[in-house]
């Protein structure tokens, strides 16, 4: 590579008839590294320099020689004459060029730059003079105002590229990849959008009738043709109410309302709340409220059972006001029906009050523009190959369309609605299953229709690529490892958590201890607290809300904690208050520093237990991972922790073993502790040595 040319300092001041020190101060404040006048610099920056502290150049005066344009440029002055340059002349140089071509001089200018333009991650100033309109030196002067010393042919980043075009009025967007371009949110035509049917979820409590209610509806909206079956192979389907259809999605339970939304997608417009008259506010209601709130969902109470001798809904409407539901009776803005799904009462107007709450929520969609939708749910069918349950969000999904689903493509082969028929298009807010995808989305996944198969394979290819660079680098969710890096960023305003503990004294306690610990720089959330083990629906429901869980006296699930590993989702269990406290304390004051963290060996479930001369010996079998001698336990008890101690002695058979590993059964004994009893889980832990990474 040949070396660029370079110019001493000296030299440069003298050729400019400046003083050296002024030339060293000017490059120091545009933080170049020159030590004194001896200093060499690069020709790009000594041209930047000439250019700055030269006068503007007079506009080539133009002559016309036997119709050639000959251009005759003025000698440059030097630094101090130039206090007495004529600018006179200058201005009408300017307008006889300006003439020469009929334009004035500023809308010549003007439509030589574009208003606005498109930018990559990182940008040449050659490149991006070009896009702007102006010469390569008045971009470089303008880089110079902010300090950055760039040639024409460095590169600068986006960020300090808009400013740059922002100087000459030009407004500058990043540029979008195909993928980006077509999973981008697609702007409706406001004139050209039609009502389309809500989209309702039913969400509560276990046996408050949601199936119920639910069951209730299909039989009295649905026409005897269409009864039976309904529901069986879709997860959502449509009645009609009033000449006006309605769609419920058959997923009542949080988990997949949440587990869609945790993919950025919303596809619900009304959540029902169903509450049981005789029952009240249960803790999966709180939970059903929480998610609801948190997905920005207007929400409808139906309190089922009041037909129930036991029913009080006004004791259920009191319970509700303590989680900030008020009914419209009591001077809120919560609607709530008094129903009994098993008889078919107060149905016909919960179905009014749906219809009602969709009209001022103005849910609209335009028919005819290319479909979009979401996945509502994805399996791999024996006889049919891979199939999604798809909810069109806008526009005319037709049999032959080539679509994007996620990170896969494919062409719509079949279209079967929710009555098992085939179909040849779904409108707006209808719920089709879609066959002709090249493998299984996921739930929640954007479907999109585009223009032909090339651009269906391109935008695929795309994602793969997109989903391997995911997978490759960590997720970054917000742990309490990194909180105090991630304040300090700007990037954490709220410090979400979620609250599970072993009884709900203990919950309420947790929970108003963390909320006094908000700063000017961070406020402590709670989107929801309950009691009981950490579930996988907890942290779906942290992923959804980039949330930290907090365990109090309990422990996560299996199947959560398998979830909370894939999501990045950080659990944090305790058994002392002030430990709790102590580390979320410290992590908002970038001080945690957590020495050892639990490393899960394995889990032994309780099958008999044995007496022996001073201790209880539990038989067990290893359900997973492995148990060691050296290992320390702790004994649950429905997911509840009710002792942690150590292994006295680990048996397979009459002999003592140093481990016992999945699949095998054993003969456990927990010392100082004799009140063990079948269906007890023992965890076998060990603490290991982290090294702190922020």
């Amino acid at each position: 590579m040949p070396m660029k040319n370079k110019i001493r300092i000296y030299e440069l001041a003298k050729e400019l008839d400046l003083k050296s020190k002024f030339v060293v101060e000017f490059l120091h404040d545009l933080g170049a590294d020159v030590a004194n006048h001896m200093s060499s610099i690069d020709e790009d920056i000594a041209n930047m320099l000439r250019e700055h502290f030269a006068p503007e150049e007079e506009a080539p005066l133009v002559e016309e020689v036997d119709e050639e344009i000959k251009v005759v440029k003025k000698k440059r002055r030097s630094f101090k004459e130039e206090e007495d340059r004529d600018d006179a002349a200058k201005l009408r140089a300017k307008k006889k060029a300006a003439a020469k071509k009929g334009k004035p001089t500023g809308q010549q200018s003007a439509e030589k730059k574009p208003r606005r333009i498109t930018l990559g991650e990182s940008v040449a100033v050659g490149e991006l003079a070009q896009k702007i309109g102006v010469s390569g030196t008045e971009v470089i002067k303008q880089l110079m105002k902010i300090g950055v010393m760039a040639s024409l042919a460095q590169s600068v980043d986006f960020d300090i590229a808009a400013i740059v075009a922002s100087q000459f009025g030009v407004e500058a967007e990043p540029e979008r990849d195909l993928a980006e371009e077509v999973f981008a949110p697609a702007s409706q035509d406001p004139d050209r959008a039609v009502p389309r049917p809500p989209v309702v979820t039913i969400m509560g409590h276990v046996d408050h009738g949601k199936t119920t209610l639910l069951d209730s509806i299909r039989k009295t909206k649905v026409t005897a043709t269409e009864a039976g079956g309904i529901t069986q192979h879709i997860g959502a389907y449509q009645i009609v109410y009033n000449d006006k259809p309605i769609t419920f999605l058959d997923t009542p339970g949080h988990e997949a309302f949440t587990a869609i939304r945790a993919r950025g997608a919303r596809v619900t417009d009304v959540a029902i709340l169903v509450v049981a008259a005789n029952d009240g506010v249960m803790p999966q209601t709180v939970e059903a409220i929480n998610h609801a709130k948190a997905a920005g969902v207007p929400i409808i109470v139906a309190i089922n059972k009041t037909d129930l001798p036991a029913a009080n809904p006004d004791r259920v409407k009191q319970e509700l006001t303590e989680h900030g539901l008020v009914v419209e009776e009591w001077g809120g803005d919560t609607i709530a029906v008094n129903i009994s799904a098993l008889h078919g009462e107060g149905i016909e107007d919960l179905l009014e009050m749906i219809l009602l709450v969709a009209e001022m929520e103005d849910v609209k969609a335009d028919p005819d523009c290319p479909a979009r939708g979401t996945v509502i749910d994805a399996k791999l069918d024996k006889g049919r190959g891979p199939v999604a349950t798809v909810l069109i969000s806008q526009g005319t999904l037709r049999v032959g369309d080539d679509f994007v689903v996620g990170n896969y493509c494919g062409r719509v082969r079949a279209l079967i609605n929710d009555q098992g028929e085939n179909i040849k298009e779904a409108t707006p807010s209808m719920p089709v299953e879609v066959l002709g995808i090249s493998d299984v989305p996921q739930a929640g996944d954007q479907f999109v229709v585009v223009k032909d198969e090339q651009t269906a394979r391109q935008v695929a290819s795309i994602q793969q690529q997109k989903q391997r660079d995911r997978d490759l680098s960590k997720s970054s969710r917000v742990t309490l490892d990194d909180l105090f890096q991630r304040i300090q960023e700007g990037d954490v305003k709220e410090l979400n958590l979620v609250i599970k503990a072993d009884v709900q004294g203990s919950a309420e306690a947790v929970r108003s201890s963390l909320e006094k610990l908000s700063t000017d720089e961070v406020r402590v959330n709670v989107i929801h607290q309950g009691v009981g083990a950490i579930s996988e629906s907890d942290v779906l429901l942290a992923t959804a809300s980039d949330a930290v869980i907090i365990g109090f006296n309990v422990r996560p699930e299996p199947n959560a904690r398998k979830a909370a590993e894939r999501d990045g989702v950080d659990i944090r269990v305790y058994r002392i208050i002030y430990n709790l406290l102590d580390d979320v304390k410290a992590a908002m004051a970038g001080l945690l520093d957590p020495e050892f963290k639990e490393q899960i060996l394995g889990r032994a479930e309780v099958r008999q237990t044995f007496r022996v001369p001073g201790s209880v010996v539990a038989g067990c079998y290893v359900l997973d991972g492995k148990i060691t001698r050296s290992a320390e336990v702790r004994v649950l008890r429905d997911n509840v922790i009710v002792h942690e101690g150590k292994i006295s002695s680990l048996r397979r058979f009459k002999d003592d073993v140093r481990e016992v590993a999945h699949g095998y059964e054993c003969g456990i004994g927990v010392e100082r502790f004799n009140d063990i009893k079948e269906g007890d889980v023992i965890e076998a832990f060990t603490m290991v040595r982290v090294e702190r990474s922020l």
